[in-house]
């Protein structure tokens, strides 16, 4: 992993590349002394995307589901333990080479193949950006609701409502105002999410404290929650919760995990960017379920009934001073959350797809206008099927694109790459017309074991239902390790022609 930063071109590379119509200023390699970003700056973009409503939140699906605190909790850090693989390995070649997602996708699915991979994984961020956008503005528009309670009586939109959803236009207006501060921030460029990230995360991680100390004062304790053994009444019953629970834990960062050369490109070493990595989300995301789950069993006994939203439990407070710091402190986490997880890897993604037409803020743009087409009011009305539908879901899609990224790079190429070549659409890298059908084969087949197990949750009428569930509860393990067998498969007997051109 101590590989050297391989992403300074020669001058005679630099000009073909920037001449290629596979380039932009985005999508160049970052080259070493422009590199800004060390341990902590990576640890503390782990902190800011890792404290969300949803990682709050994240334990509750799980326990009603059957398990109990800390089987909830062991679930969570398992998951994030799991996925840190391959997105440390992933991160590797940004880190190496200096390059975007899309770029190092070109080595594997094609210089045009690579759309399909990085497109897949910006649809999924689209509507999540659409999800958290939604969160946000909802935290602005329960605090304008102390001020002004009579905005709960403005008119209800009809084209975003119906008959078991309302939307009001104050509602409505507090989404867009969030959306807008979300657009207007990633146009500033990655360095101001990168001060953002280092501001918000000191300060979200103590009132994270701030708001345990008072769940435990409050109540005297943390409730009877933390005492309450798991609803399962054999071990049997506890692996259907645990193998899907766990899938999910790992496909909560499964999407990072594809595109995180988007952050380490920034990274000054590999030290920084494994450590960092490290010490950022694996302390953070069970740290904050772990929050959610004591201070909504503190609500058990303070209000009588658990509480999961923290912005429904915040509009149970009487002091204002304490709930607008609190729904400030809300917005922030999902604001630093939205603003590297969910607008970065979309608008790379559609930069890529035609770099001379479309720039990295032009793709923030058209990010911002699929999250909202994608309505995430309804998606996120739906909280039921979080954990076991939407997750598990679209993992089984991105799991086998992480398997032949790290095949492709670790296995088959050895983490070395002709860099100058992956922007040549005639390259070493254009394979069959710009796509690798090998790499394609592999992604197709990989996912196929896991669609009757979507459809079956979907309720349609499978047979064999009970083997494809079981065989989708393991949807992104799946979908990873039959892609990695099979590209390597399909690979192995295939070797482009190399160059010895700069970046190797």
């Amino acid at each position: 992993m101590a590989d050297p930063l391989q992403s300074d071109l020669s001058p005679h590379d630099l000009a073909t590349v920037e001449a290629s119509p596979l380039y932009n200023e985005d999508l160049a390699p970052i080259p070493s002394s422009k590199r800004r970003w060390g341990t902590k700056d990576i640890a503390n973009l782990w902190v800011g995307m890792s404290v969300c409503i949803p990682t709050y939140m994240l334990a509750s699906g799980l326990i009603h589901a059957g398990m109990n605190w800390w089987q909830a909790i062991l679930t969570v850090t398992l998951g994030n333990l799991i996925v840190l693989i391959p997105i440390v390995l992933n991160g590797h070649a940004g880190c190496k080479y200096g390059i975007t997602f899309p770029v190092f996708a070109r080595a594997s699915f094609g210089t045009a193949g690579t759309h399909i991979a990085s497109v897949l994984r910006g649809i999924v961020a689209c509507g999540w950006f659409g999800i958290q956008s939604w969160i946000g503005g909802e935290a602005i528009y329960r605090l304008l609701l102390l001020k002004w309670p009579s905005l709960a009586d403005t008119a209800v939109w009809m084209f975003v409502s119906n008959e078991h959803i309302q939307v009001n236009t104050a509602q409505f207006l507090s989404f867009l105002a969030f959306w807008a501060v979300n657009i207007a921030i990633f146009w500033r460029g990655m360095e101001s999410i990168r001060f953002i990230e280092n501001w918000g995360a000191p300060l979200l991680i103590g009132i994270g404290v701030m708001f345990l100390v008072w769940a435990y004062k409050k109540a005297d304790g943390f409730g009877p929650m933390l005492s309450q053994p798991g609803s399962y009444r054999t071990p049997a019953e506890f692996w259907k919760i645990f193998i899907p629970g766990l899938t999910s834990m790992v496909a909560f960062w499964a999407t990072l995990s594809l595109n995180i050369p988007d952050f380490t490109r920034e990274a000054k070493s590999q030290r920084a960017q494994l450590w960092g990595q490290f010490l950022g989300l694996n302390t953070t995301m069970p740290f904050y379920a772990f929050i959610g789950v004591a201070v909504t069993s503190a609500t058990v006994v303070i209000f009588g009934e658990a509480i999961w939203d923290p912005v429904e439990l915040l509009s149970r407070f009487d002091n204002i001073g304490i709930i607008l710091v609190s729904m400030f402190a809300l917005s922030l986490a999902t604001l630093t959350t939205n603003l590297a997880a969910n607008v970065v890897a979309p608008a790379t993604a559609f930069s890529n797809f035609l770099p001379r037409a479309i720039s990295l803020r032009m793709g923030g743009i058209i990010t911002g206008i699929i999250g909202i087409l994608m309505m995430p009011w309804k998606l996120a009305a739906d909280p039921s099927g979080y954990i076991f539908t939407w997750l598990l879901g679209y993992s089984s899609l991105l799991g086998p694109i992480g398997g032949i990224l790290i095949c492709d790079y670790f296995v088959l190429r050895k983490r070395t790459m002709n860099l100058p070549a992956l922007y040549d659409p005639r390259g070493e890298y254009s394979y069959c017309g710009g796509y690798n059908p090998r790499a394609l084969i592999a992604l197709a087949l990989a996912v196929a074991p896991n669609v009757p197990g979507f459809l079956v949750t979907l309720k349609w009428n499978i047979p064999h239902a009970q083997v494809w569930s079981a065989i989708y509860s393991y949807a992104w393990f799946v979908g990873f390790f039959v892609a990695f067998a099979l590209y390597y498969f399909l690979m192995k007997g295939y070797r482009p022609q190399t160059h010895s051109a700069g970046g190797r």
